[in-house]
């Protein structure tokens, strides 16, 4: 019994997958057919053609599990700690000097290596 649930559940999204391609193939003809209007226009037909694109996609059982992941992600975020300016500051301070100790390094052996090259080779 649950196999035939589930069979319907997958069938249903194909056709509602299939539902949100015909409705972003929609909107990139419509833009195309309707390039002369105003771009106001057709960016306001496309936001609502999105919507209800989004709208259909979030019914399917993928869009139920990208609005899970989404919001489990949000939790996560609320629990990184963000430095403080000081520590922001200090720490992309000592990038940028070690950046530069390391391409002075890196410019100073390339010479290096050119003037001997260039002193065997003549």
């Amino acid at each position: 019994m649950a196999s035939n649930v589930d069979q319907a559940t997958s069938r249903f999204d194909t056709l509602k997958w299939l539902v949100v391609v015909a409705l972003v193939a929609v909107g990139v003809v419509g833009n195309l057919y309707f390039s002369a209007e105003s771009l106001l226009y057709r960016v306001l037909g496309l936001v609502a053609l999105g919507i209800v694109a989004a709208l259909v996609a979030w019914q399917t059982d993928r869009g139920q599990r990208f609005a899970r992941l989404l919001k489990e992600a949000r939790v996560e975020i609320r629990k990184v700690v963000w430095p403080t300016r000081p520590e922001l500051i200090q720490t992309t301070a000592i990038v940028v000097v070690f950046v530069l100790v390391v391409a002075l390094m890196l410019w100073g052996m390339d010479s290096l290596i050119g003037w001997l090259v260039s002193g065997v080779i003549g």
